[in-house]
């Protein structure tokens, strides 16, 4: 939806539980001049992935990435860590976009392709809580049912033999929740901590020779000698950055009078660069691994995608007691089947992240720190758990955070070259990235290194996806379209906007 912003004073680096976990000291800021071969913009996982598969292709290259905050402070770091298979949002949008023969073969390689990034996290010993717990679709009511029939039909169509379709009892067994009326599993889904993951990945790039400067936004981009010159400027962190600090309780409120003075003093900081604090840096080719904040840097693949905020809750501890009402043994991930849906799964110390895909967009293509809450989200998700879990509606939810989405027409990454293949670009993830980036980074490296791969031969490479509408048309189409799908969410038909949209395989979700 189209939505207001309403400040909250808490650090994201405090409200998300994945970051507030974090400890480490951030990497030195680029300050002065340099040279590299190769400089990538982003240490979420696009540009992990990106520096990762350079070095294994050419150890050799001279690879910089340059971070504005710290490595996953972005959407890698504030998702729900629920690595699956899929590579479109579903196979029959896949068999939409790009034909039968294609989305067959996209679903072979979302199969590998998961293979081969956790052989890649077992061979390589990184630690970031990954259980193999299989993913769970729900259905709520009798259509959603068929729903999952006809999914597990185009599943198996395409050569996908190993979803299973449960009844209401079956779908019970897996989590205790009266409104599930059936479910499809996927056993191949796993769940990860996102910042440990992308921790880890960040020290075998480090180990390989990649050089990281964070606290580091690049100002401006131009051309050079036959390759990109980057200006850059110096952005002091905020504090709890580098430790933990408590989330709730006392420590939660002596946080908020000094959040007003971070965010004020990280407002000057950022509007004004102190002298002897500014970079420069000159490379052969430029990697935009920017995401949702690539219309910062590149304002020319602004109507290729539109960035959206996904919001979500992280409970207290569950005890032993609760956990038996769960009877969430096999600690699988949840989504339901409603196009605004809810996804969910537990934590290692048992918490429950709970979040939601009605997504919120702010006019402008706004993307900053005065959308990372809203309270309007925060209510409607702890009202939807409390339906779900009676029987938990005491549950306290200590920690709540927003993240910026990538979300394209087609719900998959698009991929290209600008300035005469100076600059390349991957992004759009649709609230996939946590395993297609994995594939993304192969296609950076190889179109980086001009080396031959199958990967670069793929539709969604070759093809751009249907650009959205500029302002002010973007913010009066996303609120329509907000409210139309609502309507379906509460059992009406889609109308005709709908019916328009999916013709032409157009959609607007996380």
């Amino acid at each position: 939806m189209v939505s207001t912003v309403t400040p909250r004073p808490r650090p994201i680096e405090n409200a998300c539980f994945w970051l507030a976990e974090r400890r480490r000291k951030t990497d030195p800021p680029l300050i002065g001049r340099r040279e590299a071969d190769i400089v990538i913009i982003g240490a979420g996982f696009t540009g992990l992935w990106t520096a990762t598969f350079l070095k294994m292709l050419d150890p050799i290259r001279e690879i910089v990435v340059l971070e504005q905050g710290i490595a996953a402070y972005g959407a890698s770091g504030r998702n729900a860590g629920m690595l699956g298979e899929a590579i479109d949002h579903s196979h029959q949008l896949a068999i939409t976009h790009f034909g039968r023969a294609e989305a067959a073969r996209l679903a072979r390689l979302g199969v590998e392709n998961l293979g081969n990034l956790l052989r890649f996290l077992e061979e390589r010993r990184i630690d970031c809580d990954l259980e193999r717990t299989g993913q769970l679709h729900v259905a709520l009511t009798p259509s959603q049912v068929e729903e999952l029939r006809e999914a597990q039909g185009v599943a198996q169509e395409l050569g996908l033999s190993h979803y299973r379709l449960l009844d209401a009892a079956a779908t019970r067994a897996e989590l205790d929740c009266a409104r599930y009326q059936a479910g499809l599993f996927n056993p191949h889904g796993c769940i990860v901590n996102p910042v440990k993951l992308a921790e880890g990945l960040k020290r075998e790039a480090v180990q390989a020779g990649t050089v990281f400067h964070e606290r580091t936004r690049v100002t401006a981009m131009e051309r050079s000698n036959g390759g990109v010159r980057l200006r850059t400027a110096h952005l002091p962190g905020a504090a709890g950055t580098e430790s933990r600090m408590e989330a709730t309780g006392v420590a939660a409120e002596r946080l908020q009078a000094a959040a007003s003075r971070l965010k004020a003093a990280a407002a000057r900081a950022q509007a004004a660069v102190a002298p002897g604090t500014e970079g420069e840096i000159v490379a052969r080719r430029v990697i935009l691994a920017t995401n949702a904040y690539t219309h910062q840097i590149f304002p020319r693949l602004q109507s290729r995608f539109i960035p959206l905020y996904d919001y979500i809750l992280v409970s207290e501890p569950l005890s032993d007691e609760q956990m038996s009402h769960l009877g969430w043994r096999r600690r699988c991930s949840v989504a339901d089947m409603r196009t605004f849906f809810k996804y969910y799964r537990l934590t290692r110390d048992n918490r429950i992240l709970w979040g939601t895909s009605e997504a919120a967009y702010y006019k402008g293509n706004r993307v900053d720190a005065s959308c990372d809450h809203s309270e309007r989200h925060y209510a409607e998700l702890r009202d939807s758990f409390r339906r779900h879990f009676p029987a938990l509606a005491d549950l306290e939810f200590p920690y709540a955070w927003g993240g910026p989405i990538c979300s394209t027409t087609r719900f998959t990454p698009f991929f290209g070259a600008a300035e005469d293949g100076r600059i390349l670009y991957g992004l759009g993830y649709t609230g996939h990235g946590l395993g297609t980036t994995h594939l993304a980074g192969q296609i950076l490296a190889h179109m980086a290194l001009e080396r031959p791969s199958p990967l670069l031969v793929l539709a969604l490479v070759r093809r751009k996806p249907f650009p959205y509408p500029p302002e002010p048309l973007r913010s009066l189409a996303v609120r329509a379209v907000t409210r139309a799908l609502r309507r379906v969410d509460t059992g009406r038909r889609p109308g005709l906007l709908l019916r328009c949209l999916d013709a032409m395989g157009i959609g607007l979700s996380s």
